[in-house]
């Protein structure tokens, strides 16, 4: 990932302030959850004056069918697993997409924790931050993808093999601080129903007697100015795949069907990173499963919308 360790070492050590917002937040970094538990402890927040009481973020959200269905996509409802690293590559392709890197990727056996005990991505894993190591192994049969062109699909509005929507997403303040939160567990519709399912009876319609719509991708594109004194940070807990990019880079990899699972990020981590310069914040996530869809979203870092990809809504 091109980290400057060392000075990124001195710099994570020696920060032991709160957050001070910098500016109206207009877009989102994402923290999600399978569950509605509080914020970390620690977590560094500060009243922000001037802040919104909420933001909207709009969200992509591309349907598929069941494997098993006619017309099924071969990568729903179609593995069993665990946390996979190493599906996707670790830059963005030229049109911003991810790619793929492997098609059953590395187990994650043990997370892999920074100095506080928190998970992070073992792609960042660096002793001299005091981090501790987990332990990965070869991917098995179980996890993973069909084929290069099948994950080519996930996020392009394919004729035939998917349909797309935009859907909103609603953060709200928490008290006098700069943190926002969006939590299906308890916003919404979404604690009503059960979860985080946005197409309920829409596109292509639930699956089974599931009585839910599983089986979509959700993208979310946004911008921040990095701000190496801010204490800049970034969490996502929740199934099933996602994967996370700041400036095209591969930040949080947390692929494959699984459980509830997390990964959190101190931006000065990223030594690669220049103070005061805008970065894009690319968000992937795709539900492939039942019979759980959750997420929570957290933010102090002070974003902006971008122009969202184009969809088309086509279907059979």
């Amino acid at each position: 990932m091109g980290e400057n360790t060392t000075s990124n070492a001195g710099r994570l050590r020696a920060k032991t302030g709160t957050i001070i917002a910098g500016g109206a937040l207009i877009g989102a970094a994402l923290l999600f959850t399978a569950s509605s538990s509080s914020a970390s402890p620690g977590y560094p927040v500060q009243a922000g004056d001037g802040l919104p009481e909420q933001i909207v973020l709009d969200a992509v959200i591309r349907d598929f069918r069941a494997k098993e269905l006619a017309g099924g996509h071969p990568d729903f409802q179609a593995y069993a697993g665990s946390t996979t690293v190493g599906l996707v590559a670790d830059e963005l392709d030229s049109q911003g997409l991810p790619v793929t890197a492997s098609l059953r990727g590395k187990e994650l056996r043990a997370e892999y924790r920074d100095a506080s005990g928190r998970a992070i991505n073992p792609g960042l894993f660096d002793p001299s931050l005091g981090d501790d190591a987990g332990e990965l192994r070869t991917g098995g049969p179980g996890n993973g993808l069909y084929s290069e062109e099948s994950f080519s699909q996930w996020y392009r509005d394919v004729l035939g093999v998917n349909t797309s929507t935009v859907v909103p997403l609603t953060l709200k303040r928490q008290g006098d601080t700069n943190r926002y939160i969006f939590d299906s567990a308890s916003d919404a519709p979404y604690t009503d129903i059960g979860g985080f399912f946005p197409i309920d009876g829409e596109l292509y319609g639930d699956y089974a007697d599931s009585g839910h719509n599983f089986h979509f991708t959700t993208q979310i594109s946004t911008q921040f100015v990095y701000d190496a004194d801010a204490e800049q940070v970034f969490k996502f807990t929740g199934d099933d795949d996602v994967w996370v990019f700041i400036g095209g880079r591969l930040v949080i990899d947390l692929g494959g069907l699984h459980s509830r699972k997390e990964q959190f990020l101190d931006l000065n981590r990223l030594g690669w990173l220049v103070d005061g310069k805008t970065y894009t914040l690319s968000i992937f996530h795709a539900e492939r499963r039942t019979t759980q869809s959750n997420f929570r979203i957290e933010t102090t870092l002070n974003l902006r919308q971008i122009e969202l990809p184009p969809t088309s809504a086509l279907h059979d």
